[in-house]
């Protein structure tokens, strides 16, 4: 009985020795592989900026799959409808009381999408804005007024969320900034370099605080 239970504890605990990461993939028909340059540009200045020593080319996963259980920190972005069903709903919440981060980049249209699923995984937990001394805010890279303005959507403040279970930031939302955006390419969007200088710095923020919590 001990043995099956230390194996229970095994399956279900993240993988903390492991510093990769990864990008969801979820159902519904919203474009999970949105925004393709964003995580391997973060990784490099990650690994650049912060000595990470994190894959440059970032595996995907489902979400109803145990090999998210070998990942610190989840991306998920997109726009349109996200769908996650009992199965799938279950197994992330398995992984993040286990210890995993998920970084939900609210590209447009997400939102009530993604609000709606994650009440699948935490019905009785609720966004909470996440205040600027926080430490997400204030890792290697300092910012003192919170989650930085990177893309506008429809002309609101940025805002950091976060979803906490038993006091812990499970998930961190960034919403009407969508930082993912500044982490393509320049060309794609065509921010200015201190715009994506800001968004690459927020996420490598995000990456440590995921690695270290």
């Amino acid at each position: 009985m001990k043995q099956l239970l230390f194996l229970i504890t095994l399956t279900l605990t993240v993988n903390s020795y492991c510093q990769d990461v990864a990008i969801l993939k979820y159902n519904g028909g919203g474009d999970w592989y949105a925004n393709p340059t964003a995580i391997p540009n973060l990784v490099a200045f990650t690994n650049q900026n912060i000595k990470t020593n994190i894959s440059k080319n970032p595996q995907t996963v489902a979400v109803n799959s145990n090999d998210i259980y070998n990942f610190p920190i989840l991306f998920l972005t997109g726009h349109g409808n996200v769908y996650f069903s009992d199965e799938e709903s279950s197994n992330l919440r398995n992984y993040l009381i286990s210890g995993g981060f998920l970084h939900i980049s609210d590209n447009y249209g997400l939102d009530k999408f993604i609000r709606r699923e994650l009440k699948k995984v935490f019905p009785s937990l609720d966004f909470k804005e996440i205040p600027s001394n926080h430490p997400i805010y204030n890792q290697t890279f300092k910012f003192p007024n919170g989650i930085p303005k990177i893309h506008e959507h429809d002309k609101k403040s940025a805002q950091g969320f976060g979803l906490f279970y038993e006091g812990r930031l499970v998930v961190f939302y960034d919403y009407e900034t969508d930082l993912s955006d500044g982490w393509e390419d320049e060309v794609i969007h065509n921010n200015p370099k201190e715009v994506r200088e800001k968004a690459l710095k927020m996420g490598s923020n995000i990456i440590e605080y995921a690695f270290t919590n």
